[in-house]
C-alpha cells in the first residue's frame, strides 16, 4: 500500500491511495470462508459447497466491502499521522470510481478530495474594540416581571369575548391566491397572544373576538420572535421565510389568566416557603434576579458582536467547492444543489466562527475538566431545585450522584462541557479586549439588538 497527499492549493488537496491485491486479499479470504461454511445451497452439505461457487455469488462485493474497509482505516490513520487538520471527510472522486473494474482488477489506485483548514493568527483580538452593555433595572422592569409572575401562577378561565390581554385559542389555515382555504395547506391550532401582535390594526381588530369568529392573519405579524412565528403555524423558521400566503385564523375559545394576588403565597411559590416576607424584600429580590438576567442578555450581545468582528476582520478563506458538495453528500435528507448555495453563507459564517473558536482556546490553552463540569451541573441542579421549592442544595452527596447519572447522557454532557468553555471564553474576552462600557435601559438594549440583526 501506498499512500501520498498531493497539494492542490493551500485549502485543497488530493489523497492517492494504492492498494496491491496483498494489502486486502487475506481479508477477502477469510470472510469468503465465514460464508462457506455457512451457505445453504441445494444439492450440497453445509460447509461442503465448492469455493468456486461463493466466489462467484458474493465474491465482488465481499472485496469491495473489505477494500472498503482497509482504505477507511488506512486513511484515518494516514490523516492522523500526517496531522492534517481537514474540514469535513474526505470524498472520492467520481470520474476515478466510474473506471474501476471491480470483478478484473487487482490493484487499485483511489483518489479523495480533502478540505484544508485555513492557516491563521489569531492575535488580532487583543486589538478588538467592542460595545459592552450594561443594562439598569428599572422600576418598571419589575413591576413587568411582578406582573408575568403573578399571571405564571394565575389562574386560567375562558371568557366568551377577548381583552386586550387575554390569549385566543384557534386554528390557522392557509389560503390560496383567491382567499379561499388552499387545498393541501397548512393546518395547525395554536395560541395567539393579543398583546404580542405586532400589527396594532390587527391586534385591535382581535379585542372582542368570540368563538367561531374568523380573522385574515399574516403569521409574521403574530410575534416579534421568528420562531413564535413559525410555531403559530406549525413550521420551522427556514420554511417560515419562504411563506407569503395569509391564513384564515378561526377562533374556538378565549384563555383569559387571573393573576395572583402578590401576598404571602405567591412569595412561597416563587422564592419558596418563608424566605420573603413582604413586597418591599419581593420586589429586591425580583431586581436582584433580574440583573442577573439582564447581564446574561449582555454577554449574549458581547459573544454575537465578537463573533462578527473577528469573522469580518479575519476574513479565513474556505474550500468552498469541496464543502458544498460535502455538504451535498453528506446531507441525512436529500438536498439540491440549489439549497446548498441558498444555506451556504450561513454555514460558512458559522464554520469560521467554530475555528476561530478553536483557535482561541488552544492559544489561550483553555481546558474544561471533568470534576469543573460535575461541580457546574451540581450548581445547575441546586438552582433548578430551588426554583421548584425542593431542598436540593443541602445534601452534596445526592446532587453528585444526580449530576454524575445526568452526565452520562452524552448530548447533555457534550451541551454542559460547550457551556463551560462559552463561560471561560467569556472571562477571556472580558480580561483581553478592549471593551467599552455603555450603560443603557432595557428597552435601549433590546432596540439596538433587533437593529444589529
Amino acid at each position: 500500500m501506498n499512500i501520498t497527499k498531493q497539494k492542490v492549493d493551500d485549502l485543497n488537496a488530493v489523497i492517492k491511495v494504492q492498494l496491491d491485491q496483498a494489502d486486502y486479499q487475506e481479508k477477502v479470504d477469510k470472510v469468503l470462508k465465514d460464508h462457506r461454511k455457512n451457505a445453504n445451497i441445494p444439492g450440497f452439505r453445509k460447509g461442503h459447497v465448492p469455493m468456486g461457487m461463493i466466489k462467484k455469488q458474493v465474491g465482488v462485493s465481499v472485496m469491495v466491502d473489505e477494500i472498503n474497509k482497509v482504505l477507511s482505516e488506512s486513511l484515518h490513520k494516514f490523516i492522523t499521522d500526517e496531522d492534517l487538520n481537514l474540514l469535513g471527510n474526505p470524498l472520492p472522486k467520481l470520474d476515478d470510481q466510474e473506471k474501476i473494474d471491480w470483478a478484473n482488477q487487482k490493484d487499485f489506485e483511489f483518489n479523495y478530495e480533502v478540505g484544508i483548514a485555513p492557516e491563521f493568527n489569531i492575535d488580532v483580538v487583543s486589538k478588538l474594540k467592542v460595545d459592552y452593555y450594561k443594562i439598569k433595572v428599572a422600576e418598571k422592569d419589575v413591576d413587568k416581571y411582578i406582573t408575568d409572575v403573578a399571571k405564571r401562577y394565575g389562574k386560567m378561565s375562558n371568557p366568551d369575548v377577548a381583552g386586550a390581554d387575554d390569549m385566543i385559542f384557534g386554528k390557522f389555515e392557509e389560503l390560496d391566491g383567491t382567499g379561499n382555504v388552499k387545498e393541501g395547506g397548512i393546518n395547525h391550532s395554536s395560541v395567539i397572544i393579543i398583546e404580542a401582535v405586532t400589527d396594532k390594526k390587527v391586534q385591535k381588530s382581535l379585542v372582542g373576538a368570540k368563538a367561531n369568529d374568523t380573522f385574515d392573519i399574516d403569521p409574521k405579524i403574530v410575534s416579534v420572535n421568528v420562531s413564535d412565528q413559525a410555531a403559530a403555524i406549525g413550521v420551522d423558521v427556514a420554511t417560515l421565510s419562504k411563506i407569503i400566503s395569509k391564513f384564515k385564523f378561526t377562533v374556538e375559545k378565549i384563555n383569559k389568566i387571573i393573576p395572583a394576588e402578590i401576598n404571602q403565597e405567591l412569595f412561597d411559590k416563587v422564592y419558596g416557603p418563608g424566605v420573603v416576607s413582604e413586597v418591599k424584600e419581593f420586589r429586591t429580590m425580583v431586581s436582584d434576579e433580574l440583573g442577573k438576567g439582564l447581564s446574561t442578555d449582555a454577554d449574549r450581545k458581547l459573544k454575537a458582536d465578537i463573533q462578527d468582528k473577528l469573522i469580518e476582520k479575519l476574513k479565513l478563506k474556505l474550500p468552498d467547492t469541496f464543502l458544498k458538495r460535502w455538504i451535498k453528500e453528506s446531507n441525512e435528507k436529500p438536498i439540491t444543489a440549489e439549497q446548498v448555495e441558498e444555506e451556504y453563507e450561513n454555514y460558512s459564517k458559522g464554520l469560521q466562527w467554530q475555528l476561530i473558536e478553536n483557535k482561541l482556546i488552544q492559544s489561550n490553552d483553555i481546558k474544561v475538566t471533568p470534576e469543573e463540569v460535575v461541580e457546574h451541573t451540581k450548581g445547575l441542579l441546586a438552582q433548578q431545585m430551588a426554583g421548584m421549592g425542593l431542598p436540593g442544595g443541602t445534601n452534596d452527596e445526592e446532587l453528585t450522584e444526580t449530576a454524575n447519572r445526568v452526565l452520562q447522557n452524552e448530548e447533555e454532557a457534550k451541551n454542559l462541557y460547550m457551556m463551560m468553555y462559552d463561560m471561560k471564553l467569556m472571562d477571556l474576552y472580558k480580561s483581553t479586549l478592549k471593551l467599552k462600557e455603555k450603560e443603557v435601559t432595557y428597552e435601549d438594549f433590546i432596540k439596538i439588538a433587533y437593529d444589529k440583526k
